[in-house]
């Protein structure tokens, strides 16, 4: 009987445990795996939409810092007028390029379309893309009228190190003082072309054989005392033994000459009053950095809220200081006179403020009309030493003008006239902004 109950005590637990099966056999339900969906790829307004985002989370951040220091409230505001201006045109930046930002960029709803130049040998406007290509050509095409001074332009434009264009013009200009002090030496009028300092210093820089041509010397070859193979030489040209105030002449051009260099075309105009006069699109041409490169400074503005809050040398404030300068080249600027009139052109970012006033005073029919520039956040421009990125004015800025009302009364009481007009010339061009 106790055997009996205790087979039946072990048949019951075994039937608890559930149905077996053979070691070797697979299970029969394979435990399920849940796949992971693979992760939606995020398209350019989604990233745009996040660089804003965080642009204006740390925006939100640095406001809310700016109200715990009561001292200088005013201040903080405008600092935050000018953070919030620099996000939204680097939030536009990243729009306009995007991750395709190799394709030729739609210019048609630009500010302005392109940075000009206008260059000093044919007074064209050209873009800046193209300014280089321009210059080099104007450049060959003036060796029909005058290949000295073509070859000298060639020599401090063509070529980029400045160090190794001082060293060949200054080994040209002893070639020449050689011939000049020394009349009876023929050696110092012919000049190996094989000779180490010659093919170190002068032969592999552009414009230097022309220039050497240009001035008198002949490339002839001459048979070399001692050897059976004739070599290259330049000769000068017995017409020139006796004109040696011209050589020294074009020694001196050529040691004084600067590379031909396009000035900064402003591209002015003039807007009708407008109510999208803080509005800018800007193409690439105003940023020194790519589209990856402002995606990366922005997740870096997390880092500098951080930083803020450290104590740094003063090191180190100056090489951020010089890292935000350097981070643009041009600002599109944008005046707004007293009767609505909108003024608009191109400066180099690190131009002076006085450029600006100076540009501004000669927009207008009496260039001493007295005034002030107010920038974004009310700031007034009162510092013209300062350059306009260490105002906040970059990549583009809308300015307001106003007349010096104690200057006017002053002027008013000594009896002379004002006419705080822009010039007839601009406003026959006037256009409406869009």
């Amino acid at each position: 009987m106790k055997k009996f109950f205790g087979d039946l005590k072990r048949d019951l637990k075994f039937k608890s445990v559930g149905p077996g099966h053979v070691v070797t056999e697979e299970a029969r339900k394979p435990t399920e795996i849940k796949v992971k969906a693979p992760e939606k790829p995020r398209r350019p307004a989604e990233e745009s939409q996040m660089a804003a985002a965080a642009a204006l989370s740390r925006l939100e951040i640095k406001q809310q810092k700016g109200r715990l220091t009561s001292g200088r409230r005013n201040d903080d505001v405008a600092d935050n007028e000018l953070t919030a201006q620099a996000v939204t045109s680097e939030v536009q930046t990243i729009n306009n390029q995007g991750p395709n930002s190799s394709q030729k960029e739609d210019r048609s709803s630009f500010s302005v379309d392109a940075v000009y130049f206008i260059c000093p040998l044919t007074n064209a406007s050209v873009s800046k893309c193209a300014r280089e290509v321009h210059i080099k050509e104007a450049i060959l095409m003036k060796f029909a009228d005058d290949p000295i001074q073509a070859s000298i332009m060639m020599i401090h434009t063509f070529n980029k190190d400045k160090e190794k264009v001082r060293t060949a013009c200054e080994t040209l200009g002893r070639y020449i003082d050689n011939i000049c002090n020394n009349p009876n030496e023929e050696k110092y009028r012919k000049i190996k072309l094989q000779n180490k300092v010659f093919q170190e210093r002068i032969s592999e820089l552009e414009g230097t054989h022309e220039f050497l041509q240009s001035i008198g010397f002949e490339r002839k070859k001459i048979i070399v005392a001692g050897q059976e193979n004739e070599e290259d030489f330049y000769v000068l040209n017995e017409d020139l033994l006796t004109r040696y105030e011209e050589l020294r002449q074009y020694k001196d051009e050529l040691l004084n000459a600067e590379p031909v260099t396009a000035q900064l075309d402003r591209r002015v105009k003039i807007f009708r009053p407008s109510a999208q006069a803080a509005k800018f699109e800007l193409p690439n041409d105003f940023y020194n950095l790519t589209a990856e490169e402002i995606k990366r400074e922005q997740l870096m503005r997390s880092e500098t809220v951080e930083r803020t809050t450290l104590l740094r040398t003063k090191a180190m404030r100056e090489r951020d200081e010089q890292r935000e300068l350097k981070k643009y080249n041009y600002t599109l600027l944008r005046v707004r006179f007293p009767d609505g009139y909108i003024l608009q052109a191109t400066f180099y970012a690190r131009e002076k403020v006085l450029a600006l006033r100076e540009f501004v005073h000669g927009a207008l029919e009496n260039d001493c009309a007295p005034f002030e520039l107010v920038g974004p956040g009310g700031r007034k421009l009162k510092d013209d030493s300062v350059m306009l990125a260490e105002v906040g004015l970059v990549p583009a800025a809308l300015l307001t003008l106003t007349w010096d009302a104690e200057v006017l009364l002053d002027l008013q009481a000594a009896g002379h006239s004002f006419t705080g007009t822009i010039k007839q010339e601009l406003l026959s061009n006037v256009q409406t902004l869009v």
